[in-house]
């Protein structure tokens, strides 16, 4: 599967510790870096406002380099956050989500009341996660029993007869 749209075909630095990014699907973002760069020590170097302009597209365009093989940072992280920072819901949500319920891909698309396919659209950051999804991953979260991982399966009439007979 063809993951183009982390794919980067341009990259540009600009004041403040920000980048303008471009993907291959065409999309365009920026990202402001600033307080990643003031918090992190990883990120210091790039305190060197010199340095931060070097920004240059990576191997592959999966990253943005600054010095190569030693500062960097991948283009899914980059994307994740300059749609967060745009007020969308970035996709490494629906990763952390899934990790944190246990559930598989076909328990959370029940529970979502989607299809597999469009939960993996959505994970893998192929489709903008609509806010009603994430509400909706929040929503699971909060009511599911504590101490069960699987999504409360609802009852066909035969099983709930059964159960009430």
């Amino acid at each position: 599967m063809s993951k183009d749209h982390f794919v980067l075909t341009a990259v540009k630095a600009l004041p403040d510790y920000r980048l303008r990014l471009t993907y291959a699907d065409g999309q365009t973002y920026e990202v402001e870096l600033g307080d990643l760069i003031r918090k992190s020590k990883s990120f210091a170097a790039l305190k060197d406002e010199k340095l931060f302009i070097k920004a240059k597209k990576g191997f592959a365009g999966r990253s943005v380099d600054w010095i190569e093989d030693e500062l960097d940072m991948g283009s899914d992280n980059l994307r994740n956050m300059a749609v967060e920072q745009a007020g969308g819901i970035g996709h490494e949500r629906i990763w952390t989500w899934l990790h944190e319920t246990g559930l598989t891909l076909e328990q959370a698309a029940e529970a979502l009341g989607i299809s597999r396919r469009m939960l993996i659209y959505y994970r893998d950051g192929e489709k903008p996660i609509p806010r009603s999804i994430w509400l909706a991953c929040l929503g699971w979260q909060a009511v599911r029993p504590k101490g069960h991982a699987l999504p409360m399966h609802t009852p066909s009439p035969r099983e709930y007869a059964a159960l009430h007979a």
